[in-house]
């Protein structure tokens, strides 16, 4: 016998949730009153292709549903566009609004529970060009559009998550060429904007604890900062801002969630670049599994013990056994920490297909399904169905060594 063959299984606790994730600007297509929109269009844009059609996941939903619970899956993170159901300000699409809906009845039709996103980077154009979070109306805005939301989560929604990576969109926010945020070395968020940022998903909250029994949280890029010896006071500052503010600003919070994917070592001027001869995926990051239980562990610390959703984690690669490899990792370590007393709700890979990744267009491949760019047929990855069997043993059989 192997040493592999002789490793006792690892066990997740019974409710476990498994599931994948998504966002509209990424699968829908034609979100043509956001602004992002615009941006990929701009005459000399940095960004390397405009999402057209992308997945074309607004009219084929159903069968990306339907593909996840059959994979064995029980959990769909998704995301609503703010633009479509408010194109301009003042006006709303009960339309778009209904749309939506069905979604969460087709998760709940197929088997799948759904996590709803109210915001995942992308806003209206009007809201952009009116100052953006900049704006002293940001947050009675804001707590508008979730109000508005409310037809949609109020009933079989378990779980909403009020806006994905803060630390992210304020970088985006503040003006940031979406192009550099691929690279290593995040550039400072606008701190201005963190706090409206955090005002916002407050007055999000209260609408949702108002009106509905749903839990409610945000979710962070965690970067897994690393120190060199003799830079812990440089880790210390430059994560502080970019990281572990926006996990100790939820403290009370239903949940937060990690959204994980590789490790930034820092020196003592900064973040290095990934050393030569060293694994890295499509977007360039190391290839490095234990970033996940790095994330989830300092959440916990940092928010003091609030429960924790892994609502993001995955890698770009066209290798599809480099993707098992590394989810199998990230899952050992995973299991590591809630074994250690961390309250971990639930594990959601990104992503569900091989989408519009932003500013690198399409060529990064995070997705357990495939996606023809031309007809949009799906076709699941052999990662899908590897991911599916964990999901429905609730058992990671084979951890790596």
């Amino acid at each position: 016998m192997t040493a592999a063959e002789t490793t006792p299984p690892l066990v997740f606790p019974e409710g476990f949730r498994w599931g994948a994730a998504t966002a509209a600007h990424q699968i829908e297509g034609n979100n043509i009153n956001n602004d992002w929109w615009p941006r990929e269009h701009a005459p000399g844009t940095s960004i390397a292709e405009p999402s057209g059609d992308a997945c074309d996941s607004y009219h084929r939903y159903g069968e990306d549903i339907t593909l996840l619970a059959e994979l064995g899956l029980d959990t769909y993170r998704f995301s609503i566009e703010w633009s479509r159901i408010e194109p301009e300000e003042g006006f709303v699409s009960r339309a778009e609004i209904a749309h939506y809906r069905r979604m969460v009845e087709a998760c709940q039709a197929a088997g799948l529970t759904p996590m709803v996103s109210l915001m995942h980077f992308t806003v209206p154009r009007w809201f952009a060009d009116d100052g953006g979070w900049r704006s002293a109306k940001a947050v009675d805005r804001f707590r508008r559009f979730t109000e508005l939301a409310l037809p949609i989560v109020a009933d079989g929604v378990p779980w909403v998550c009020t806006i994905n990576e803060p630390n992210i969109a304020a970088m985006i926010a503040g003006g940031e060429d979406p192009a550099n945020l691929v690279a290593y070395g995040l550039p400072a968020p606008d701190l201005a904007v963190a706090d409206t940022l955090l005002a916002c998903h407050r007055a999000s909250r209260e609408v949702l604890a108002e009106h509905t029994s749903v839990a409610s949280g945000w979710t962070v890029a965690t970067q897994a900062f690393q120190p060199e010896p003799g830079c812990e006071d440089v880790a210390r500052e430059y994560g502080h801002q970019r990281d572990d503010w926006y996990l100790e600003a939820v403290r009370g919070d239903d949940w937060v969630g990690v959204q994980a994917y590789t490790r930034t070592i820092i020196g003592p001027d900064g973040p290095r670049q990934v050393p030569d001869g060293v694994e890295t995926t499509l977007t360039g990051w190391e290839y490095y599994p234990p970033a996940l239980e790095i994330g989830v562990r300092s959440a916990w610390e940092l928010t003091g013990g609030v429960p924790v959703f892994v609502t993001e984690n995955g890698i770009a690669t066209a290798d599809d056994t480099r993707r098992i490899d590394y989810t199998a990792g990230a899952l050992a370590g995973l299991h590591a920490a809630m074994a250690d007393g961390v309250d971990v709700w639930g594990y959601l890979h990104w992503s569900a297909l091989d989408n519009y990744e932003w500013a690198s267009g399409f060529r990064p491949t995070f997705g357990l399904i495939g996606v023809d760019r031309q007809t949009f047929e799906r076709t699941p990855k052999p990662s899908a169905a590897w991911l599916g069997e964990v999901a429905r043993t609730n058992t990671l059989s084979t951890p790596p060594q």
